[in-house]
């Protein structure tokens, strides 16, 4: 730890331990999918979310336990609007109809009466348009990280852009794999707030990445003719940390300080913010300071010597043969 701190760390040695690192917690978080699966949130599947104002404290599990026992498929939590806190109901499936909405407020207004549950708006989606809304997020997603791959490959064009542009948006999609599992093992339903951490995420870890390339960039014209490109690389990473830790301790401290109070509030849908991008913003370190640059150099080598190869090939095609006298 002391070396990695004072800028004597192997970055590149000790590569292959985090792509285990990384393929250990790719195998965790496809268990925990395969077992428990993937929630959606009616913003995605389709339904009703209906939301109440209150006064008191409710208890939210006995509230779902009431509507699930009265024949609705709910989920309950708490949340905020416009600074006024609120109970959200999501109910799956077609929009309710008067019966059914009839239905439900007679058993918010027999059990909590004394909360005085008031209407604060509600609304229907299809089970279509969720799946459409769905499909938009994901497209937007790959256009984001298409524009990426085409700013890092033109910023970083003198160092090989399109080698380091790859394994930039790789370990992009590392960061919002981590981002998903974190969804699914803290049982989170996929919603909106999904799509919001993906975006930030894609800000931050490209940011990361950015700052090593960008010292890789420096080095190799200060340094391109007594160093390898390895050396180079490994300079750049024990050069970069401490800006990256000190940027990841301070995002990491507030949003662990958002997501404590939004526990112990109650506060879930703030919860399914903060906490997936807990877990996203260090991931971002982790891919950018292990595992991008150290696998990109990887391939970067292996162009410089299949070009080497290629001018010596050609050099000695255009060498004059000599004739033999007999």
């Amino acid at each position: 730890m002391k070396n990695w701190w004072n800028g004597n760390f192997d970055y590149l040695k000790s590569r292959k331990i985090c792509w285990y690192i990384s393929l250990g917690l790719l195998i965790v978080g496809i268990l925990f999918n395969v077992i428990f699966g993937t929630s959606l949130d009616v913003t995605f599947r389709g339904g009703n979310e209906l939301q109440y104002s209150y006064t008191g404290e409710v208890d939210i599990n006995k509230l779902q336990s009431d509507l699930n026992a009265a024949g609705f498929k709910a989920t309950v939590r708490k949340a905020e609007s416009a600074n006024t806190p609120v109970i959200k109901i999501s109910i799956p499936g077609e929009a309710l109809d008067a019966t059914a909405k009839a239905d439900l407020t007679k058993v918010l207004n027999t059990n909590f009466k004394d909360n005085k549950l008031t209407d604060a708006g509600s609304q229907s989606l299809s089970p279509t348009m969720g799946s459409l809304f769905l499909l938009k997020c994901a497209v937007a997603l790959l256009i984001a990280a298409a524009f990426l791959l085409l700013y890092v490959g033109i910023r970083f064009r003198k160092i090989g852009g399109i080698t380091a542009a790859l394994c930039a948006v790789a370990a992009l999609f590392h960061d919002m794999i981590i981002v998903y599992f974190a969804f699914v093992i803290f049982r989170i339903p996929l919603n909106d707030n999904f799509v919001a951490v993906l975006l930030a995420i894609l800000g931050y870890s490209l940011n990361s990445t950015i700052v090593v390339f960008d010292r890789i960039r420096e080095n190799r014209t200060l340094f391109g003719k007594t160093m390898s490109l390895p050396e180079i690389v490994n300079l750049s990473l024990n050069q970069s940390v401490r800006r990256n830790v000190s940027t990841t301790v301070t995002t990491v401290s507030a949003m662990a300080a958002v997501a404590i109070v939004a526990v112990a509030m109650s506060l879930d849908s703030v919860v399914s913010f903060a906490v997936p991008l807990l877990f996203g913003l260090l991931s971002g370190f982790y891919s950018s300071q292990f595992l991008c640059a150290p696998t990109w150099v990887l391939w970067a080598v292996k162009e410089e010597e299949a070009k080497a190869l290629k001018a010596k090939t050609k050099k000695s095609a255009k060498k004059p043969v000599k004739k033999v006298k007999k």
